[in-house]
Parts: C-alpha cells; structure tokens; sequence
C-alpha cells in the first residue's frame, strides 16, 4: 500500500470528497472519518475504540494516535505494512461511522 493507493480506497467509498484539512488531505462524508499526514507514509482513520483495538491487536500496521485523538479512536495506519485488505476494511468502518 501507499499513499495514492490509500487515497483511492477512500475515494471510492459512497458519497466521499476529499478536501485539506490544516496540513492534511481530509476524507469526508458528514464528517472527516481519514486523514493522509504530509510524511506520505501513514492514513490515519476514525475507528471505534473496540474496533481499533482489534486492528491494534491483529496487525502491527495499526497503532493509536497519540493522547486524546487516539483515546477516541483515531488510528494510524503504517501503509507499507499494511495490506490492501486491511486498509480497506478499516476504510470501510470509518466511513460507515461518519
């Protein structure tokens, strides 16, 4: 995976538009449920504290972002480690939680 193949993932679930975000490419429905980092390396994507601990806990692509964002659910997401499978699904619930 990389960061044009991430974006591509967002893009094609229903309804989404990508818009900046402060230093950031945004992914959005009613809300912002992804997010590319200016490093070009990393997604972050708004999961449900149950669903990022399981992606936490099955894949070592996946970790919590720091402090408070990643407390609410906010997962980075190492995309050269990462499958596209396993991008895509956690793509998938975000965007169905936004």
């Amino acid at each position: 995976m990389d960061l044009v193949d991430g974006a591509a993932l967002a893009l094609d679930l229903p309804g989404v538009i990508e818009a900046p975000h402060f230093d950031r490419r945004a992914f959005r429905v009613t809300r912002i449920f992804a997010t590319l980092p200016p490093d070009g390396l990393t997604m972050n994507a708004a999961l449900a504290p149950e669903e990022q601990a399981m992606f936490c806990r099955n894949s070592a692509a996946f970790a919590p972002v720091n402090g408070g964002w990643g407390r609410q659910g906010w997962t980075v997401i190492d995309l050269a480690a990462a499958s596209r499978d396993e991008v895509a699904a956690a793509l998938e619930l975000a965007h169905a939680r936004a």
